[in-house]
């Protein structure tokens, strides 16, 4: 009877101690979440001060500097800039600070072929899948982009002008159109604000979209595709332009 009474008792407890482990095998699992977020919110603050051009082409990424202002430390801070320098932001350099990818001319002809091509398709296939409320939101956005450029608001105009454009990408409903899209955005977008900054190109892309919208809202999809595929290519010009006046400046 007592064998027996120990041979019970004991069953339960062997097992104890593995459960134990288990649960805190998955505490610890738990815990790591919060330390990958932690680049990924430092790489996206980072991103958007290299895409507005708070930091510029070139300028170095003091580590010591960045982790103070951020609020981390150096190794979350490094893996948020391996993944900028993934999307083409920013630019490693052995035994040295990374700099903010510089722009040029070469590299972003390539890139606004690319997105013109992708963005054309989108328009055309927009024009086909989109619903009234689409067009009713494009409208929307339209008249906000009017309106921030009758007042003179740049940064204002250029967060919805970049609306706009993924918008109409996600109007295809084409996934990978817009993971291709996605993919090559921030790129675009340091490029397109430091387009609109040169003189007559705001007036001008205010122009183009009118005329996209129209196309859209008349259901063309030869003529929508046409008209963002040049909005599109004509933006990269500028930059390229703008790039090789600085360089032959003395």
């Amino acid at each position: 009877m007592t064998k027996t009474n120990v041979k019970t008792t004991t069953k339960p407890n062997e097992k104890q101690p593995k459960r134990r482990r288990s649960v805190t095998a998955l505490q610890r699992r738990a815990l790591r979440v919060p330390r990958t977020g932690l680049h990924e919110h430092a790489a996206k603050k980072l991103r958007t001060l290299i895409v507005r051009g708070d930091l510029l082409p070139g300028e170095p990424l003091l580590e010591v500097n960045l982790s103070e202002a951020l609020g981390i430390s150096r190794t979350p801070l490094r893996e948020a800039l391996k993944q900028l320098a993934a999307e083409g932001l920013v630019e490693l350099q052995l035994n040295r600070s990374a700099v903010v990818a510089p722009l040029r001319r070469e590299e972003l002809t390539e890139l606004f072929e690319a997105v013109s091509g992708i963005e054309r398709c989108a328009a055309e296939l927009a024009t086909i899948r989109m619903t009234a409320q689409d067009v009713e939101r494009l409208e929307a956005l339209q008249l906000r982009i009017e309106r921030h450029h009758r007042r003179g608001e740049l940064r204002d105009y250029f967060e919805v002008n970049q609306q706009i454009h993924g918008v109409i990408v996600g109007f295809a409903r084409n996934s990978v159109l817009k993971a291709s899209h996605d993919a090559l955005l921030a790129r675009v977008e340091r490029a397109r604000l430091f387009a609109l900054s040169a003189d007559g190109r705001w007036d001008e892309s205010v122009r183009e979209h009118r005329q996209i919208l129209a196309a859209l809202k008349a259901r063309d999809a030869e003529q929508a595709g046409r008209l963002l595929a040049h909005h599109v290519r004509r933006t990269g010009e500028i930059v390229a332009d703008t790039l090789t006046q600085k360089k032959a400046t003395p």
